[in-house]
């Protein structure tokens, strides 16, 4: 059993992963409603959160029962520098009271593996052998802080393909959405405008169409959205529906061209992934369902409460990690 510690940013979860179960407990105290305020994530008001959250999470832990816990994955890297340590301070005082270690986990690669956690659960008893049928896997992670395709291989290790230049996606959903004067965090409202309006109505620029450029950029995107609502002639708000869904598909269709110009250049790969917060997105997950059935690839993603920031994805994680060695 793995013991997971989640705190990267605003939330603070906690879970308990276990080999033969999957997932036997999870729990998230989410900050939404506290940054939505200040229209964005404050970090000094988000570490302060942490410390009054982690009590409870950890006593409900403790309720639930950590006797057969063999180590402690703690969240270490990337994210807010003090969220971070109110969760690595949390896994070390936990580590002291239960004499087990704590082992330090990349965020990143706790979202790039939550698609697995569904294939863990299908067979756990011989999870590690149906692994062969899904690597190497190209993963698409898509979330407010980062937007990165990578390949994992059958050794597990992580290969980055693409990355985001300047912003992530979700920060262009949430900043686009800010304009439109939507409150924060407002990426769901534009999937969910998008889906009343016409997606070919506004033209709006895409970064990087050629397959020879493997990089993702959305800063251009928002500063385009910006400077066509200060010109837009008549009232955005009988026509945010088409804004909406002209912007969205601004930013899914850089996402799907990169994730399809890397399934033609790593044909290897049996199995297509995506992950973080936007995954949650109806029509980029349907996009990117199509490209998986187009080359013939497995199509992989995480159950909702496993796209955002959570515990268990860190826990899985660390279940993982204990594979190489196998």
């Amino acid at each position: 059993m793995i013991i997971g510690i989640e705190s990267s940013c605003d939330e603070s979860a906690v879970a308990l992963f276990e080999e033969s179960s999957g997932i036997v407990f999870e729990e998230i105290a989410s900050q939404i409603k506290l940054h939505s305020e200040y229209g964005g994530v404050v970090p000094d008001l988000a570490s302060r959160e942490h410390v009054k959250n982690f009590i409870p999470l950890l006593e409900h832990l403790k309720c639930f029962g950590t006797a057969e816990a063999k180590s402690i994955a703690a969240t270490a890297k990337p994210g807010l520098p003090g969220c971070l340590n109110i969760g690595l301070a949390a896994a070390r005082a936990l580590s002291l009271i239960l004499n087990i270690p704590v082992v330090e986990i990349d965020h990143l690669h706790g979202h790039l593996l939550s698609p697995f956690i569904q294939v863990h659960g299908s067979d756990p008893e011989h999870f590690h052998s149906n692994l062969k049928e899904f690597l190497p896997s190209l993963g698409l992670l898509v979330s407010g802080g980062n937007t990165i395709l990578c390949e994992i291989a059958e050794s597990l290790e992580f290969t980055i393909i693409a990355e985001t230049q300047d912003d992530a996606a979700g920060e262009a959903f949430d900043k686009g959405a800010k304009l439109l004067g939507l409150p924060y965090p407002g990426g769901a409202l534009i999937e969910k405008f998008a889906k009343l309006g016409d997606p070919k109505k506004y033209h709006f620029p895409r970064a990087f169409p050629s397959k020879l450029d493997m990089k993702f950029s959305f800063s251009g995107l928002k500063t385009s959205l910006r400077y066509f609502l200060e010109k837009f002639n008549g009232s955005i708000q009988h026509h945010s529906s088409d804004i909406c869904a002209s912007y969205q598909e601004a930013i899914i269709d850089m996402l799907s061209r990169k994730v399809e110009h890397a399934l033609a250049a790593y044909p290897r790969c049996k199995s297509l992934g995506i992950s973080g917060g936007v995954s949650n997105n109806e029509t980029l997950r349907s996009r990117i369902f199509a490209l998986a059935e187009r080359f013939s690839k497995k199509f992989i993603c995480p159950l909702p409460q496993h796209s955002g920031d959570n515990a268990a994805m860190i826990a899985f994680a660390a279940y993982v990690e204990t594979l190489k060695c196998k």
